[in-house]
This record gives structure tokens, sequence and C-alpha cells, in this order.
């Protein structure tokens, strides 16, 4: 089967064609969906050869979907619910799916979750400690994203070193735009940062990560209206704010931290400390560790963020080789040193594979006859 993966972020459409040896032929990197969406989409799909289905990625599956599910008009509207949800990610994945089906008439599509991973987490790292009435009706609880590329990482993790996810105890450290730490063990997600949105947990590009909610309701109490804090907290946080809303590219930063800026080398500070701590916290939640895996933009590509994460690790086992840890390429790897007791792991992401395998295993289940 082939599958046309739609990946669709704030700034992006990544479009890939998926064959059914999960190699990826045809690509592109376009701008995220607008008034020539439509035009480059079928200038793509016209070179790409005959497509058997369409998986989207869309991060926010709310309480209601747990699991891949066939997009039709139900699922669309259900899917337009969640929109609030993940504003950064969720409105350009459904302007997606709206545009590559007007263009893809007639092929079947599947919607693949970031939460469908850690829908089981147990309950004492789902549970928000708020008021009853709060969670029955609203259905607040931790949700948890990145899921896909974690499936992704736990596959590569059981290669690298050789042993079955149910006897890994995996930490995920999906450092990109957005950035999560997640712990799986046996195979699933015990723990991870981000929660009933994307913005908890780590400092990201734009996204502030956990504050006080009681800064947040002060802040309300200022005037300041909701669009302004989602705003500010979407758009105006993290990285971007750490350095006077200059920059949240983390290879720009370490560029002027380097120079002697002094935003710059808070902004980096403050990005790991809370790495950091997260990781530890996810390691407490296993009762120890078997592997730190480095994934996402940032993870995968920058051998100073690995490397100082890793060097207020080593009381748990952690240590870096240093010259493979700054050996290039793309390639999956083993980054540890020798006698270290707790491997690190750097894993490209290709949620594409996640995607087109779900969409074969959905559409195969569809279509078999029912008793």
């Amino acid at each position: 089967m082939r599958v046309l993966v739609v990946n669709a972020g704030s700034t992006s459409l990544k479009l890939r064609v998926v064959e059914p040896d999960d190699t990826v032929g045809r690509r592109v990197d376009m701008e995220a969906p607008g008034p020539t969406t439509a035009a480059a989409l079928a200038r793509f799909v016209a070179g790409a050869g005959p497509l058997d289905a369409v998986g989207h990625r869309v991060v926010h599956g709310g309480g209601t979907f747990t699991s891949a599910v066939r997009i039709d008009g139900r699922v669309r509207r259900a899917l337009a619910a969640t929109a609030a949800l993940a504003p950064l990610h969720n409105p350009p994945a459904l302007e997606a799916l709206d545009r590559v089906g007007e263009v893809l008439t007639g092929v079947p599509a599947v919607a693949c979750f970031d939460t469908s991973f850690h829908h089981d987490m147990p309950d004492e790292a789902a549970a928000y400690a708020l008021p009853a009435e709060w969670v029955t009706r609203w259905g607040i609880r931790r949700f948890g994203f990145h899921g896909l590329n974690c499936e992704w990482v736990l596959s590569r993790a059981e290669v690298l070193l050789g042993r079955p996810a149910a006897d890994l105890r995996l930490v995920v450290c999906h450092l990109g735009g957005g950035a999560s730490v997640t712990a799986v063990a046996g195979g699933r997600s015990v723990d991870t940062t981000m929660g009933f949105t994307p913005t908890e947990g780590l400092v990201m590009a734009s996204r502030s990560g956990d504050v006080d909610p009681g800064a947040l309701t002060w802040l309300l109490a200022q005037g300041v209206t909701v669009d302004e804090l989602s705003d500010g907290l979407e758009r105006r946080s993290g990285i971007t704010g750490l350095t006077g809303g200059r920059t949240g590219d983390m290879r720009r930063v370490l560029e002027l931290r380097s120079a002697g800026d002094a935003e710059a080398r808070q902004a980096v500070a403050v990005y790991l400390h809370r790495l950091r701590a997260k990781v530890a916290g996810a390691v407490a939640s296993m009762g120890g560790v078997d592997a730190v895996a480095f994934t996402g933009g940032v993870g995968e590509r920058s051998a100073v963020i690995r490397a100082e994460a890793c060097s207020s690790l080593a009381w748990m086992g952690v240590a870096l080789d240093p010259d493979l840890n700054e050996s290039g390429g793309d390639a999956d790897a083993d980054l540890s040193a020798a006698a270290a007791s707790v491997r690190v792991l750097r894993v490209a992401a290709r949620e594409e594979l996640v995607v087109a395998a779900h969409c074969r295993r959905v559409l195969a289940q569809s279509a078999e006859p029912r008793p």
C-alpha cells in the first residue's frame, strides 16, 4: 500500500509518499496551508503516481480519539472540536485534511494522533488535582503528545540495544520546536511532560512550558485578555521570550551564546535546567532507566545540547562518548561511552513510517468481513 503522509505544522506542510517497503519516495516541504496550497498539492499528487491511502498526523485527539481512525464526515466534525486544544497544530492539520481531500477525492484517509500512545497512562500520571466537577464536565486530564515519534523511537531502541520493548525503561527526549520528555516502560507510556495541551512541560521554541497557574490567573486579573494570554504562552514565550523576542531557533541561540550574549546564555541555562529535571522525574516514575533517547530537530542535531544535558545526569549512569556525540550524519546511533550503565541514543524522528503503518492497519481492519 502506497500511503501519502500529511504532516501539517504551525508553519509548514510536509508531504511524504511511503512505499509498501517503507522507503520514502516523493517528498516535499511547503508553507503551512494557505491560498496556494491546493495548487501545490495538485502538482505534487500528479507526480506521485497511484496512491492507496492518505494518513494525516493530528496532534490532539482529545478524549474522543484514542487510536487511529478512518476519516468520514462524523470524524471530521469531531476533529473540529479539538482545534482549540492545540491551536498551533490542529487547525493547520484540519485545513490540510480538507485541502488534500479536495485533490484526492475517493482515496481513503486516516487520522493518526500524537495523543494515542499516551491514552492508557497510569491514572496517577494522567490526573490533575482539580475540582471533580471540572474534570467530569470538561474531561480535563493529561493527554501527552509526540506519541507517534515515541512509538518510532521505541522500535529503534529495541534494535540499537538488542532488547525487546517489554524489557526496556526508556526516556524519550523529543526536542524540537515543541519539546517533551516521555517515560516508556514495558512498551507503554507511564508519564510524559506535556499535558492537557502541548504547552505544558519543557521550555520550547515559543511555548512557555510549566508556569505557575497562579501567575496566569493574576495576569487575567490585571486585564490581560484570554486571547492575549494564549498568544503569549503559545507564540511569544519559551526560548523566544527568554531572548527578548529575537529568536526561538536553538542553533541561533547557541551562536549568540558563543558570542557572549547574556540573554542567550540565560535561555540555554533555563532550557537545560528544565530538561534535566524532567528527565530525572521520568526516571523516578519508572524506578530506573536503561536508556535516554534524543530525537527531534534539536535532539538529533545539537551535540552541544546533548552533551550539556547529559553532563548533569552522570549520577544515574549516563556517559557520552565525546567523539560519537560529535559525529555528524543522520544515522540512528548509540552515543554512549563504553562503560556507561545507561545508554544514550540518537534517533531520527520518522513519524511518517508510524502513520503509514497505522493507515495500513486501520484500512485492513475496515476491509475485513464482519461476523
